[in-house]
């Protein structure tokens, strides 16, 4: 990705690919997907709609959360023994769906759009067939039974669904089971095992009450021998599972490059374990600054603290987003967390959150490879883009020099053509606020703001599109918010926060030249070059980007183009200032250099006649 002179038209065929030709089948109503996700820890109820173009994040119009847990309620509380679903549970979950029925009715959610989904709880009940049988005569709804095999493929998919690439190993933790599989997803195709996926018993809820059973009425030494052989029968199953799973060799010699593989983990189990070390991060001197799981990842040592994520779940006086369930789950989850630390070859590298579950991944399962591989910041900026937003990706595409050939110097990769031109599409949400609101509003655009419910996004993408944006105001911010910028800059490295105080310059000048978001193709204002420069400075020996703004050649200046360019070129030239470098003067930078050329014409490239008006260098 870069620069050059015919930038706009060579990057043309990047322009949006989210607001596309696709027109309402039935109407808006025909979109509406209404999901009953009935698990072993809760029963979730949502309704989406997928309707494009923004039907790649899911976007959820209504969602609430019954807190039954028809796992716990099939063991009679005083003996511990196997019961059927108990009538007073039916009765509620019954009552619960009826309600939900005339939620979908008020949002006009056609009745072949509502689908009840059933995992291991349901599945494994005594009665399980007069459970489903009572419900399909109260509400008319017939329960989906989810098989063992096509749970974690579902599950699987809810996880593809919060991320746009991904490459390792998938696991889904809920209250019943957990299922183990693998998946690779690059550019909308998802792999996954030929086998699917394995599924064990040993979910949240259930593992912590095989510890309460075995452990019941014995000594210490004792307990432990039977804590023990538990560990070994989960460790054969673990690898047995990874043997069968059939991975693939070049995911295999990834993770031994790499000192272990990237996990993936879905399901309320691992959700409250990644909110257990989010709490970590954010508490005794810790300001992590994105409160949201999916996208939320941890150090192989982080993730297997497991001793000081149980004490963290003893002791705290509230946690956020773990609920006392969840609390008293946690030890459950410690003992297999270490289980699989030990039986998985070349061990964990990462751990990544997902937001993703069966709601997720019976969604996704619906969309075409097309939309899957659509970007979700991309797809969920999309709606607030002015007219010639695509316009406006390209022009700041240009400012991007393309990677250089003889030392190599390239833009970074992380901040893809989707990172702009989701920039692009929001580059004016924020311009009709006032000063002291425009900066802080679109800091925290994408952690509480108008983007904070995207799903798919990964954190540091979060950051690099709130850093941006937030620059595009110049980075004016008053001081209590200046240390969550602060924060959010750790997400990325030098490198890219750099170039995110330089991209949010450039969109700086582009909207004071542009200040209606409209470009008129025939007639342009500017246009763009850049190049990476090694004569830079006094003495013609620093390296960094000479950047040329082009504009045409007029007698009459209504719109005062130049004072405006003299504004907005100082602005950009203070990034390359040394003072202004990622760490200070020894920290992570380049000059900048701006130069202002005035053309007879900007159609037809730059001509003989060319005035070159301004120059600024910053070192």
């Amino acid at each position: 990705m870069g620069g050059g002179s015919e930038c706009p038209q060579k990057y043309s065929h990047w322009g949006s690919q989210v607001l596309g030709n696709e027109s309402m089948i039935c109407g808006q109503k025909s979109y509406l997907r209404a999901v009953v996700d009935m698990g072993s820890n809760g029963i979730r109820f949502s309704v989406s709609d997928l309707s494009p173009p923004t039907s790649r994040i899911l976007p959820t119009i209504h969602v609430h959360r019954l807190d039954i847990s028809l796992f716990e309620a099939q063991f009679d509380s005083k003996t511990g023994a196997r019961i059927p679903i108990p009538p007073s549970i039916i009765k509620a979950v019954i009552a619960g769906l009826l309600r939900f029925q005339i939620i979908c009715k008020d949002l006009g959610v056609p009745d072949n759009s509502i689908r009840i989904i059933a995992t291991e709880a349901t599945r494994t009940a005594i009665n399980s067939s007069e459970f489903r049988k009572e419900i399909k005569q109260a509400t008319g709804l017939t329960v989906e039974m989810l098989p063992k095999e096509d749970e974690g493929k579902i599950g699987a998919l809810g996880i593809a669904s919060s991320f746009s690439n991904l490459q390792g190993l998938v696991m889904d933790l809920g209250g019943g089971s957990t299922q183990i599989s693998w998946m690779i997803v690059n550019e909308g195709e998802v792999q996954t095992s030929p086998k699917g996926a394995f599924s064990f018993p040993y979910g949240a809820a259930a593992l912590t009450r095989r510890l309460k059973e075995i452990t019941a009425g014995k000594s210490k030494d004792e307990a432990e021998k039977a804590k023990d052989k538990l560990r070994e029968e989960m460790k054969t199953n673990f690898l047995d599972a990874y043997k069968k799973l059939e991975i693939p060799k070049d995911l295999i010699e990834k993770a031994k490059r790499n000192d272990g593989f990237q996990l993936y983990l879905s399901g309320g189990g691992f959700r409250g374990w990644g909110y257990l070390l989010l709490y970590q991060s954010q508490v005794h001197g810790h300001h992590y600054p994105i409160s949201l799981i999916n996208g939320f990842s941890a150090q192989k040592e982080d993730f297997e603290n497991t001793e000081a994520l149980k004490e963290v779940a003893r002791t705290a006086h509230l946690i956020f987003r773990v609920s006392d369930r969840r609390r008293a789950q946690v030890p459950a989850v410690a003992f297999l967390v270490n289980v699989l630390a030990r039986a998985l070859p070349h061990g964990i590298k990462e751990a990544h959150f997902c937001q993703g579950g069966v709601r997720e991944g019976v969604l996704f399962q619906e969309l075409t490879p097309n939309i899957r591989l659509q970007n979700p910041l991309e797809v969920a900026t999309a709606p607030y883009a002015r007219l010639s937003a695509t316009a406006i990706s390209d022009l700041l595409l240009c400012a991007i020099p393309e990677p250089s050939t003889g030392d190599a110097r390239v833009f970074p990769e992380s901040i893809g053509s989707h990172v702009i031109r989701a920039f692009a599409n929001v580059l004016y949400v924020h311009s009709v606020m006032s000063k002291e609101t425009a900066s802080t509003a679109a800091l925290y655009s994408t952690s509480t703001g108008l983007l904070s419910t995207t799903h798919g996004v990964s954190h540091s993408g979060r950051a690099l599109l709130a850093l941006i944006l937030e620059e595009r105001y110049k980075g004016h911010l008053p001081p209590r918010e200046a240390d969550f910028k602060l924060n959010l800059g750790r997400l990325l490295t030098t490198e890219e926060l750099w170039w995110t105080r330089y991209l949010g310059k450039i969109g700086f000048l582009v909207s004071s030249v542009y200040p209606a978001g409209f470009i008129d193709q025939d007639e342009p204002r500017m246009k763009f070059s850049a190049l990476w420069a090694s004569d830079l400075g006094k003495e013609g020996t620093k390296e960094g980007l000479k950047l040329k703004v082009s504009i045409e050649r007029v007698t009459n200046d209504p719109l005062k183009l130049k004072e405006t360019l003299e504004n907005a070129v100082r602005v950009i030239e203070k990034v390359g200032k040394k003072k202004n470098w990622i760490g200070g003067k020894d920290g992570w930078g380049m000059a900048v250099k701006v130069v202002v050329v005035e053309e007879d014409t900007l159609l037809s490239g730059r001509e003989p006649g060319s005035t070159i008006l301004a120059e600024s260098i910053s070192i």
